[in-house]
């Protein structure tokens, strides 16, 4: 990995109305590295992402991609979001368009490619995802595990330098789960850089290279899985591993060690 990180955040706040969502997060992400972020709801792991992406404004702090700070004055955020794709719960694919036509709206109208480029372009990224054969179906006609597969298409279309993906599958029934989370160890395999906020433990166990644990707007601790499932520093990391993989079943957390608050 790069000594240089791709993302850096230093010091973010959020506030929204009476509540601070983050207070004083700080982050460094490596270029290749695979960050899982876990945490309770309303902790602020969705608002870190798109604090990241420029779609919410921090109250305060700095966030840097690559060597360029994004948060600074006069920064082109069309540009900025063109090198950070983002995948949502929700898909956000566009009804009234096919699958293909949803990848090449954003080649053609912000990267400006050629309708031919940017035909080849949407099939190579549907082929990356495995939903080649559903080029002209249209979101109706799609499962929930192929609509977001085709959001991830999207989003790679762009060449981004970094993903984030926003609890991507979530939203789905469980018999979904695993194909999404399939493409997305397809991609950590190829080198991508990726922001995970995600309950899916197994995946991140397996995929990621560090786990970071959020509460309360704050970083309560972060590693390696191994540490954070089996030698967490803290009894509120182990307290919430027990639980959210007791929720969601799988894959045990640590037990019988004695943390510290």
């Amino acid at each position: 990995m790069a000594n240089q990180p791709i993302v850096r955040i230093e010091d973010l706040h959020k506030t929204y109305g009476d509540v601070e969502v983050l207070k004083g997060i700080s982050l460094e992400v490596q270029e290749k590295e695979v960050v899982v972020i876990i945490g309770p709801s309303g902790t602020g792991k969705s608002t870190m992402l798109r604090c990241i992406n420029l779609l919410t404004a921090p109250d305060k702090g700095r966030i840097w991609l690559e060597e360029q700070e994004i948060t600074g004055p006069h920064v082109d955020v069309n540009k900025i979001r063109q090198r950070i794709g983002m995948v949502f719960q929700d898909f956000n694919l566009f009804n009234h368009l096919t699958a293909l036509d949803n990848i090449t709206i954003g080649l053609t109208k912000v990267l400006g490619m050629k309708k031919k480029e940017a035909h080849d372009k949407a099939m190579w990224e549907l082929e990356r995802v495995g939903l080649v054969e559903k080029a002209a179906a249209y979101p109706a006609q799609l499962s929930g595990g192929q609509k977001q597969r085709v959001a991830i298409a999207r989003a790679l279309g762009m060449d981004p330098h970094v993903m984030l993906f926003d609890e991507p599958t979530s939203a789905l029934d469980p018999e979904l789960i695993g194909e999404v989370l399939t493409v997305m160890q397809n991609l950590a395999r190829e080198g991508m850089t990726m922001l995970v906020v995600s309950h899916e433990m197994g995946f991140a166990r397996e995929v990621s290279d560090r786990i970071v644990f959020m509460e309360k707007g704050y970083i309560v601790e972060q590693g390696p899985p191994r540490q954070l499932f089996y030698e967490p520093k803290f009894d509120r990391t182990r307290e919430f591993l027990w639980k959210i993989t007791e929720l969601y079943g799988k894959d045990e957390p640590a037990a019988g060690q004695s943390g510290r608050e």
